[in-house]
């Protein structure tokens, strides 16, 4: 007794089996659904190229998991090979899916309408006696169909013709699939060949758009030829409004915007949902914050004299966000020991003060009277990072106060005044800024996308609201003239095509010189 082994499918059949099922739109759902997962697992996972800090916390907390994201590509979803094989698949079905129909669509607007062997076997049928020959009845009939939008075609064998309507049905559902295709591309083409960063700007200061501006806060395409613009901002003033409960009202940063050789275009105020938009690039207001200059020096000898941007420390539950100071480092790792010294903002004094005695946090809606706390470490730097502090290898050598416009020895953490000589470094607090953070992107797929949303929601109407009807109209001889017959059906919106056809039916009894009042009107049925 022999085994028969099952046969194997040659390399034409599988290729044909798969393009098969590329063809199911089921499968363009699939894999759409596939997508947007994917998507989602982008969304809640902290992503390397948006956030690394993120990133590697997430891999320091969970070493097993993180590990496994990491090799699964779950860090990087949109860059992964895995999401660009779903994307291309996606693009490879959908087009498989609309050719066939957007041939057959073509080929149904160019056929002439198809004429009925018996219509009273149709769900609407109806029959009028009418007063013309069957000649003239379906020529009269042709002209109230035409009139009311109907594609005719008359029988040349017998008084008889063919109509239908709705043709835009299918026209929008397909305009709807191709937009959405369209869309597709403008995504993938607006990212892969552009760039989003962050840009930090203190007030008098100038960025100009350039990698190395960015700080490593940046995101380019796969495709991205590497061409900045090389445009400028320079930050004349930065501008907040809260109402009295901390609710914002108003931010406002004050540009001017300047050509690559630094000539000034256009001066701009660029607020929250209104940007900037200058050669392809698009500046939008992200987020702000204070920038106190310091000046820290040995003598004669300046250590250090610049703004530095504070980032605000995180409120506990229950504190509003408004009443936490900012923090930020000044670091001097020149020095033998090195220096480092952890520095905290307080914007407004007189919440300081009222904290001091009530315990109850108070909301920091102003500038007034600034200082700042000040712990003086040395030792050894073993952090690089310019906006954090490990102190596990430092010592805490001097703590204090200083106010803005005073300077502070680093060594008895005593506010000096005039005259006073100082037995170490001093810390100056000369001036408070503040700081404006942009969100700048270059995206040359929007205007595809625009074209495409357009297209989606002009294709979505007619899909939506139409339906496709077809009608047959016959006229056989009579006593009187002619029996009309009329029958159809609709393939969508059925219940709303039975009161369509009622109308219709009195419309071409009326054109025809026939009553339409019930004693005159004979309803064979409507099944």
């Amino acid at each position: 007794m022999s085994s028969s082994s099952p046969s194997r499918l040659s390399l034409r059949q599988s290729v044909a089996m798969v393009w098969r099922t590329l063809r199911s739109m089921r499968t363009a759902l699939i894999l759409l659904l596939m997508l947007a997962a994917a998507s989602v697992v982008g969304s809640l996972i902290p992503q390397i190229p948006n956030s690394p800090e993120r990133a590697a916390q997430f891999l320091d907390t969970h070493p097993l998991l993180g590990e496994f994201y990491r090799r699964a590509g779950l860090f990087d979803v949109f860059g992964s090979w895995w999401f660009t094989l779903i994307t291309v698949l996606l693009f490879v079905s959908l087009v498989a899916c609309l050719v066939p129909r957007t041939r057959a669509a073509w080929r149904s607007l160019r056929a002439r309408p198809i004429q009925a062997r018996e219509i009273d076997a149709f769900r609407h049928y109806e029959e009028r006696e009418v007063g013309l020959a069957p000649a003239d009845a379906i020529e009269v009939a042709r002209r109230t169909l035409r009139r009311r939008r109907f594609r005719v075609a008359r029988d040349p064998e017998r008084p008889s013709l063919a109509a239908e309507k709705g043709a835009l049905r299918e026209t929008g559902s397909l305009m709807f699939h191709w937009a959405f295709i369209l869309l597709l591309v403008g995504v993938v083409y607006g990212k892969g060949t552009g760039y989003s960063g962050f840009a930090l700007v203190v007030e008098g200061d100038t960025w100009i758009d350039a990698q190395a501006n960015y700080d490593g806060q940046i995101r380019t395409g796969r495709f991205f030829d590497g061409e900045f613009t090389g445009i400028g901002v320079h930050l004349n003033e930065f501008e907040s409004a809260f109402r009295e409960t901390g609710q914002p009202m108003d931010f406002v940063s004050r540009v001017d915007l300047l050509a690559p050789d630094g000539t000034p275009i256009r001066p701009q105020d660029i607020r929250v949902n209104h940007p900037a938009k200058i050669e392809g690039i698009t500046i939008y207001q992200s987020s702000f914050g204070w920038a106190p200059v310091i000046r820290i020096a040995d003598g004669d000898r300046v250590l250090f004299d610049d703004a530095v941007p504070f980032s605000r420390q995180e409120a506990p539950e229950g504190v509003p966000d408004l009443a936490m100071p900012w923090r930020g480092v000044v670091k001097l790792p020149t020095l033998r020991p090195q220096v480092a010294i952890d520095l905290e903002l307080w914007p407004d004094s007189r919440a300081f003060f009222e904290q001091l005695q009530t315990g109850e946090p108070v909301a920091m809606l102003v500038s007034y009277e600034p200082l700042m706390r000040y712990v003086v470490y040395e030792g050894k730097l073993t952090d690089p990072s310019p906006v954090s502090l490990d102190v596990r290898s430092m010592d805490e050598t001097a703590n204090g106060i200083v106010f803005a416009g005073t300077e502070a020895d680093l060594a008895t953490g005593k506010l000096l005044e005039d005259g006073d000589t100082p037995e170490g470094p001093t810390l100056g607090f000369t001036d408070l800024k503040q700081y404006s953070v942009f969100q700048v992107a270059k995206d040359r797929g929007v205007p595809i996308v625009l074209v495409a949303a357009i297209l989606i929601l002009v294709g979505l109407l007619p899909a939506l609201y139409s339906s496709r009807r077809k009608v047959w109209v016959r006229a056989e001889p009579s006593e009187g003239g002619s029996l009309l017959q009329v029958g159809g059906f609709a393939l969508q919106r059925k219940a709303q095509f039975e009161e369509e056809f009622a109308r219709l039916v009195d419309a071409l009894a009326r054109a025809e010189g026939a009553g339409s009042d019930d004693t005159e009107r004979e309803e064979v049925g409507t099944r």
